[in-house]
């Protein structure tokens, strides 16, 4: 079934698949909203009484009762007769709304607006205008008189004021001042006491070579903040006014120099698309170059980068020629350090293209260089996929590459040896020893982005390692790294590492599942489905077997490839403990990938409940080569903590 979504940002609304559910009367309504506003909180029964009723009725706790009884029927109308409620759930003394983090509109606003700050500048205009494109009307419109709705509606009124006036600030920075024009007249319209819209409107005039209108717009905002509030203009638009009166080349659009560096980049390619032949093979290598630079922007550059790149190798293999095939394959270098693709199917084709090629190459040594990028592409992209050619490739990508002392082709053939590093349980040591020299090769030899990859293998490796100091270190260097040479993918791990810091350092459950879907959010648009899908829920899963909290799996969320790990789990909320013990002996051997002690204590979970000794004997000799380090962490996003608690309590259950 849909899952149920809850609208605040003008009228009171439940849905499910897009159909509005019936939520009865007003007070049904109310109530409602009353628990969409404390944000998965408990709310008293005797809080509901007070904020329904000003003169409660003598029966008013069991209406509340009532309320809720006919709410639980309309969001989940085939829950089983005395099974308990999933979303909308008794709790001490109250009620409380479990709704997923975007299941209400008012959060994913809130979340949108936050990752629009957080995000690329570029895209933040779109993302906001998505994110006001929630809004329907006042917040909890109809409620615009109760108490217990006024501060929620004033915070929310003001976040998306703010968020239009962002908006327009981020256009007009990035030159698109003609873009936040109409925007910011119809909120002035509605809005006229807002200094910063008035400012922000002249601002984007002026730099559209409309200077009279700007000094037009300052004039009516000097006589609306008189006529409304009896203020003269505060000193930034008194500041703007004599600006554009005098002219001031700081009013001027920013980034002079990227203009330039976009008339050199337009000449350029002009005179390349000028001089090179239309079918001239350097243009095939020139665009796997240009895949290359795209690819570390991340999102929709990381995306167009992927497609592209099969494109350009099927093309090289067209003309037949196996030196060419190898350089164009082996020109895309960019350093991964994630162990599951994003693009499976993408990978496959890559690795067969590079074997047909690694054929296809002349025996003698003049062909070693290429050899080794071709080996280094099939130990890369053969990431996540469990047989013996990955990690010999690696292993003979390696050797080459150190005989012929290529700084460049060292790094790109580590990358591989990286990839094929988790064909069992701990070898977060040998990880941190390979992001050791990454980083070393990439500082000496001006190679940016293997350094980078350096400092990121060796978060993942020291969080294993339960040494989250130096751990600590690599993500500030390596945030270093990323803001002076402009690589915005680097803030997705280091925002999940921070999550995992709170969850390994002790802090309250609340406080880390927040920060996991906060890291969560900055995935959207990062280009990344192969480290996307399914994350948080088994973040989530880890936390709460960290904590010691009843498992609550929900099999409709989006698990990915971590679905089979889950599902026992939810057979068993259902009291379907044979079907979930078939689920569990059918589970596969864990992907050789960064998670895989996460996945072995998941089953090891599973294996306890259902008192499994060959699933249990199993999990031990899985997990033992990982004593001593945090189960998942190696990661560097998420764990199920302790590897030795998990090894001590399926010891005490094989050896009661």
């Amino acid at each position: 079934m849909d899952a149920v979504t809850f609208g605040v940002l003008g009228p009171v609304t439940a849905e499910r698949g897009g159909d509005p559910l019936a939520l009865k009367g007003p007070r049904h309504r109310a109530v409602l909203a009353r628990l969409v506003l404390a944000r998965r909180r408990t709310v008293p029964v005797a809080r509901l009484v007070e904020d329904l009723w000003e003169t409660p009725p003598p029966r008013a706790v069991g209406a509340v009762r009532t309320f809720v009884g006919d709410l639980r029927r309309a969001l989940e109308p085939d829950r089983a007769p005395r099974a308990p409620a999933r979303l909308l759930v008794t709790e001490g003394p109250g009620y409380a709304l479990r709704a997923a983090a975007d299941a209400v509109d008012a959060w994913r606003f809130e979340t949108a607006v936050a990752e629009a700050d957080r995000g690329p500048a570029g895209r933040a205009p779109d993302r906001l205008r998505a994110a006001l494109e929630e809004w329907r009307g006042p917040a909890y419109a109809e409620f615009g008189a109760a108490r217990w709705a006024r501060g929620e509606r004033t915070r929310l009124t003001e976040l998306r004021l703010r968020a239009v006036e962002r908006r327009a600030e981020l256009l007009v920075d990035l030159g698109r001042a003609a873009e936040a024009v109409p925007d910011l007249d119809a909120h002035l319209t509605g809005h006229p006491w807002r200094e910063e819209a008035w400012r922000l409107l002249a601002l984007a005039l002026y730099r559209t070579g409309r200077q009279g209108d700007a000094l037009a717009v300052l004039r009516r905002a000097r006589a609306r903040l008189a006529g409304h509030l009896g203020l003269d203009p505060g000193p930034r638009l008194r500041r703007l006014e004599a600006g554009i009166l005098a002219q001031d080349p700081e009013l001027d659009p920013p980034g002079a120099p990227a203009d330039a560096a976009a008339r050199l980049w337009a000449s350029a390619t002009e005179a390349y698309d000028r001089t090179v032949a239309a079918g001239a093979h350097a243009r095939l290598e020139s665009a796997v170059g240009l895949l290359r630079g795209l690819a570390v922007t991340g999102g929709d550059g990381l995306e167009a980068a992927r497609e592209h790149r099969t494109t350009a190798v099927e093309a090289a293999e067209e003309t037949g020629d196996a030196e060419l095939t190898a350089r164009v394959i082996g020109a895309y270098d960019v350093p991964a350090n994630w162990t599951r693709g994003d693009d499976p199917e993408a990978a496959r084709r890559i690795v067969e293209a590079a074997e047909r090629t690694l054929a296809a190459l002349p025996p003698d040594a003049g062909a070693d260089a290429a050899r080794c990028r071709l080996l280094a592409t099939v130990a890369v992209e053969s990431r996540g996929v469990r047989s013996e050619r990955g990690p010999r490739a690696a292993a003979e990508a390696e050797r080459i590459a150190r005989r012929l002392d290529d700084p460049a082709l060292l790094a790109f053939a580590l990358n591989g040896v990286f990839m094929q590093s988790c064909t069992r349980a701990g070898l977060a040591p040998r990880r941190d020893a390979l992001g050791a020299e990454l980083v070393a090769l990439g500082t000496r030899n001006g190679l940016v982005n293997h350094a980078v990859l350096g400092h990121l293998v060796r978060l993942q490796a020291r969080s294993a390692l339960a040494d989250l100091d130096a751990a600590d270190e690599h993500a500030a260097a390596a945030e270093r790294l990323a803001a002076r040479h402009d690589r915005p993918l680097v803030a997705v791990f280091t925002d999940w590492y921070r999550a995992l810091r709170l969850a390994v350092t002790g802090s309250p459950y609340d406080s880390a599942a927040a920060a996991y879907r906060s890291a969560a959010a900055r995935l959207d648009g990062a280009g990344m489905p192969g480290l996307e899908r399914g994350l948080l829920p088994l973040a989530l899963l880890g936390l709460r077997l960290a904590h010691g909290r009843p498992v609550d799996v929900d099999p409709d969320e989006d698990w990915g490839p971590y679905r089979p790990w889950a599902e026992p789990f939810a057979l068993l909320a259902d009291g379907r403990a044979t079907e979930a013990g078939t689920a569990l002996a059918a589970l596969p051997q864990p992907p050789p990938d960064l998670l895989y002690e996460a996945l072995c204590c998941a089953e090891a979970a599973l294996a306890l409940r259902l008192g499994d000794r060959p699933a249990l004997e199993r999990a031990r000799a899985r997990l033992l080569p990982a004593a001593g380090e945090l189960a998942g962490a190696g990661s560097g996003l998420l764990t199920f903590g302790p590897v030795d608690d998990w090894l001590t309590t399926i010891g005490r259950a094989l050896d009661p």
